[in-house]
């Protein structure tokens, strides 16, 4: 059981930043997707448990940058340059059986963090 505890959400002007964290409770693959109101969730970024290899969506590739600290087994998504089509419901969600790689597939994540929302003001 990997539990996870999310935070860093908030409403913020466009072209804001935010930094979005995810403590596991082991070392795993982490990803974070994202659901905006009417919309189906979708991938953003994940970083793999070993070796530390990421793996951006389109629309967020060069503003999202992820990373990790192993030490405290937290993950972190910072999301900058941020414009009102980025807001969402944004969640980490952890892959243990996968430690060398990262999915886009939400299918392949077992566990989930609560979410933590993000509202972009024009």
């Amino acid at each position: 059981q990997v539990q996870l505890v999310e935070s860093g959400g908030g409403l913020v002007q466009a072209g804001g930043s935010l930094r979005l964290s995810c403590t596991a409770s082991g070392r795993t693959s982490m990803g974070w997707f994202r659901q905006a109101p009417g919309k189906e969730r979708e991938f953003v970024a994940g970083i793999s448990a070993i070796g530390g290899g990421t793996s951006y969506a389109d629309s967020v590739k060069g503003r999202f940058p992820i990373s990790r600290d192993n030490a405290k087994n937290t993950v972190y998504l910072q999301i900058q340059s941020l414009q009102p089509e980025d807001t969402a419901v944004y969640y980490c969600a952890a892959s243990p059986s996968l430690p060398y790689r990262v999915s886009s597939n939400g299918q392949q994540y077992t566990y989930w963090g609560q979410g933590t929302q993000v509202t972009v003001s024009s």
